[in-house]
């Protein structure tokens, strides 16, 4: 499942706090091929978070809005 949210808060060893549209708060982690290339995820960030439908409080940053 993906949604859209925007990066509330950063933590180390890059872990963010995502906030959805829906209100909900998702503990997430930067996906390989964003590691890979090197894309910056910051503070305020609009991202695309896929989660798993088995626990919606965990995911993983799949991609950075422009």
């Amino acid at each position: 499942i993906e949604i859209e949210g925007v990066v509330k808060e950063v933590f180390p060893g890059g872990h963010f706090l995502v906030t959805t549209e829906a209100g909900t708060k998702v503990q997430a982690h930067l996906a390989g091929k964003l590691r890979r290339y090197r894309i910056r995820v910051v503070l305020g960030d609009r991202v695309t978070v896929a989660v798993s439908p088995y626990d919606l409080s965990k995911g993983r940053i799949v991609f950075r809005h422009r």
